[in-house]
């Protein structure tokens, strides 16, 4: 069994602000480390955007086959793959979904950001139930960010978020299992991932990581014999070391289930 006392101990060696959410689905058994202290939330602010555009696929107002032409205004530099190829790049709806978690492409997410809109996007995920969960600006947006205008996330919450997908209410069960799809297929598999991915058996991990500077998230559901929701998030901390901290806890936590 998991020596919770340990953990705590490890994470408040950590710098910075840390957050840590558990929970066994398969159990119910839980533990967390100031699971509800607000951080920046880097490039976990998606997973909010995803969210909101599949709850507009849903009722109809977002079609996900509707098709977008980039142009060089959009692009934004960093994470993704938009900004690196040619303008006027045709990609539809759901492509840009797709790129924005996977790739976490930042001009993927601004161009959904636009689509939508901000008020829009933090109204749906008031309405899914989020409190302390803010988009307040577009992914690089500099000039806000140097003002203090950050998107918020929380531990807690993101963990609420991932066992509303797990349990298919997140926005309804057909959206959930095309999120959970999506998240599958996450492309940036260096913190949580690490070690469970050179594994025989390889378990599925839906996940979505983030970073900035000196922010480091990671924060997802393991699929082992018990599958299991783990949320790594810091600010203003050592990000190397706190993220093989992650790739470690959550192999230990991944064997925990196996005992």
């Amino acid at each position: 069994m998991m020596d919770y006392r340990e953990l705590e101990e490890r994470l408040e060696s950590m710098p910075g602000n840390i957050s840590f959410y558990y929970r066994n689905l398969a159990t119910g058994e839980e533990f967390s480390y100031r699971d509800g202290e607000k951080l920046m939330a880097a490039s976990v602010i998606k997973l909010y955007v995803m969210a909101a555009a599949f709850a507009r696929i849903a009722d109809g107002r977002l079609d996900p086959e509707q098709m977008i032409v980039t142009g060089r205004a959009d692009f934004v530099p960093s994470c993704g793959a938009v900004a690196y190829l040619h303008e006027g790049l045709q990609v539809t709806v759901l492509d840009l979904i797709t790129l924005m978690i996977i790739f976490s492409d930042n001009t993927a997410t601004n161009i959904l950001i636009d689509l939508i809109g901000i008020d829009e996007i933090n109204e749906e995920i008031r309405r899914l139930g989020f409190r302390d969960t803010w988009l307040r600006r577009k992914m690089f947006d500099a000039e806000k960010s140097r003002r203090g205008i950050q998107n918020l996330i929380t531990a807690g919450e993101v963990g609420r978020f991932f066992q509303e997908l797990y349990e298919k209410n997140l926005v309804d069960e057909a959206s959930s299992e095309k999120m959970l799809a999506i998240l599958k297929d996450q492309q940036l598999n260096g913190k949580i991932p690490f070690y469970l991915k050179a594994l025989a058996e390889e378990p599925d991990i839906a996940h979505k990581t983030g970073e900035d500077t000196g922010i480091t998230h990671d924060v997802g559901i393991v699929y082992g014999k018990e599958p299991f929701i783990v949320c790594f998030c810091g600010n203003e901390t050592d990000t190397p070391r706190f993220e093989r901290f992650m790739a470690e806890i959550s192999l230990e936590l991944y064997q925990n289930t196996l005992s």
